[in-house]
């Protein structure tokens, strides 16, 4: 049973599923492109981080930044061996289940456009695409999503 909760991003198994995203950036999308939060930065008072666990181990992680105007999804991956097994899902829902609770009435995002398990894994929970967005850039790999929580 995946189990998604707060987590500290330090978590040794967290950090390293964050490190495997950062690097898989890295490899995919120009340093310019690349938006992803470093680890220290996901400890903020406006960031709720999560992990989905099963067992003892960290299957995923996802984080809800909460801005003055939207709630923003960062760090969204999953573990390979993971991988279609619904834990992606999973911390979504957490994550718009905590925007609600926090009174966001939009979540956006920024996700790479060569990730194309992430676009439809976001389309299938009522994402769309949108405009760039907060302090972002017109970048030619991003994808710019947003779905209204009622």
């Amino acid at each position: 049973m995946i189990i998604v909760e707060r987590t500290d991003p330090h978590h040794p198994q967290a950090t390293a599923l964050l490190k495997q995203s950062h690097a898989l950036m890295k490899s995919l999308f120009p340093p310019e492109d690349n938006f992803y939060l470093d680890i220290d930065d996901l400890v903020a008072p406006s960031i709720h981080f999560y992990a989905a666990r099963e067992g003892g181990d960290i299957l995923g992680t996802g984080a809800l930044m909460i801005k003055p105007d939207y709630g923003e999804v960062k760090s969204m991956f999953v573990s390979e061996a993971a991988r279609g097994k619904g834990v992606a899902a999973a911390i979504l829902r957490q994550i718009e289940d905590t925007a609600r609770e926090e009174g966001v009435s939009i979540l956006k995002l920024e996700t790479g456009n060569l990730l194309h398990a992430a676009h439809r894994l976001y389309a299938r929970h009522g994402f769309t695409n949108c405009g760039v967005f907060g302090d972002y850039v017109t970048a030619k790999s991003s994808l710019f999503m947003e779905k209204p929580l009622t």
